[in-house]
């Protein structure tokens, strides 16, 4: 997917809202790689996942290392939490990135081979405030983004022994009703059983509104945790529904797992979805350290936000030329002034200056300096009409003045 000019300009309006939410709770910036080990993604987002077995983009470099362009953010961020040891930090430690991932799949409307996501993770902390925290500050960021029609599913996927308990459950519930799922759903019963609420089969999807429940079977401690994070959302009128069918596409999650679906994108309903991943950090070679995470995408966020406000550039100055024997001096001019902290733009075009005069005006600049291969230097102040002939030495200082010109 390209990127352009007035598209640029409102992922560039999206960046600096994630960054004023989050940098105000204390979130800090991360880039990792845009492609890792392997290995860190068959261990962490699970080797029979539909992620590792049909959308990972993998390659072998020159020395034969199985390398993998990012799938999703979060076993990266957690590998470099391990990898510079920030254990040893103040817990816990909460980071921040807006970065391009890969997959691949049948590019459509809001879904990409290359997409881009908002993602923040807080890790080193057990508490439901934690959970809390994250679903509270994505909400807020949808809110300033302007997203539409958005509706908060809120789920807990309980521990990873409960978890298996019930996964043995749903499996013999869905070898009584094979008949009645897809065929994509009974050949991956034994592999990956909760994929079965994901279906968009409608047999399936009838089929599975009787299967068990995986957050009826929570432990007593998990269920205090969910019941925590659900208090907390009420406390600060965050609305949601308990939707007991999200599962989501990695098996590291465990306990809260949330989406932020929104209407306006149609059955790609899903701006941003996270969960707390207790056992990752451990998993890739770490100490027993907790964690809570989510990602949002930039593209689907942009389509459900319709019209975000974007300010406009400014010009402080537009260096037009009067002749072409003014080139070097225009340009010097162009130069000095940006080094004087204006926004100037240079017209190399060589086209008349009338044109030049007019495109001056289409961008909105402030000031218009008529530059000529000698003084003077006509300055005019785009708002008033009104112009002032001056040497080119004086035209910056008249500019950082920001007086009338008479």
């Amino acid at each position: 997917m390209d990127v352009l000019g007035e598209d640029a300009a409102r992922r560039d309006a999206l960046e600096a809202q994630a960054r004023r939410v989050l940098g105000s709770a204390g979130y800090q910036r991360i880039e990792t790689p845009a492609f890792e080990s392997t290995e860190l993604f068959v261990r962490t987002v699970g080797e029979v996942t539909d992620i590792v077995q049909k959308e990972m983009y993998t390659f072998a470099d020159a020395g034969g290392r199985s390398l993998t362009l990012r799938p999703e953010g979060t076993a990266p961020v957690c590998r470099a939490y391990v990898e510079h040891g920030m254990h040893k930090l103040a817990q816990p430690v909460k980071l921040w990135y807006l970065s391009s991932f890969f997959r691949a799949e049948a590019p459509q409307k809001g879904r990409y081979r290359q997409f881009w996501q908002v993602g923040a993770e807080n890790i080193g902390s057990a508490s439901p405030e934690v959970d809390a925290e994250l679903i509270v500050l994505l909400d807020e960021l949808l809110e300033v983004l302007g997203v539409r029609d958005v509706e908060l599913h809120l789920s807990s996927l309980g521990n990873p022994e409960t978890r298996a308990e019930y996964r043995q459950e749903l499996i013999d519930y869905l070898r009584r009703h094979a008949d009645s799922v897809s065929s994509d759903v009974r050949g991956r019963i034994e592999l990956n059983p909760l994929r079965a609420f994901d279906a968009k089969d409608p047999e399936t999807i009838q089929t599975m509104r009787g299967a068990p429940k995986l957050v009826d079977h929570l432990s007593d401690e998990d269920a205090q945790h969910f019941g925590a994070v659900r208090a907390l959302l009420d406390e600060v009128g965050i609305t949601y529904r308990i939707d007991p069918t999200l599962v989501r596409g990695l098996d590291y999650y465990t306990r809260t797992v949330f989406e932020f679906k929104s209407a306006a994108l149609g059955a790609q309903s899903t701006v941003g979805a996270g969960g707390r991943y207790d056992g990752l950090i451990e998993q890739i070679g770490g100490p027993d350290t907790p964690g809570c995470g989510w990602a949002a995408g930039v593209e689907r966020m942009l389509l459900a936000s319709g019209e975000l406000p974007v300010a406009p550039m400014l010009v402080d100055l537009y260096v037009a030329m009067a002749d072409e024997p003014a080139a070097r001096r225009a340009f010097l001019l162009a130069r000095e002034a940006r080094r004087a902290g204006l926004k100037a733009q240079l017209d190399p075009s060589r086209r008349a200056l009338r044109r030049q005069l007019t495109q001056a005006d289409r961008i909105g600049a402030r000031y218009v300096a008529i530059v000529g291969e000698s003084d003077p230097t006509p300055l005019r102040e785009m708002e008033s009409g009104q112009q002032q002939e001056l040497d080119l030495a004086s035209v910056i200082p008249a500019i950082l003045r920001g007086s009338r010109l008479s």
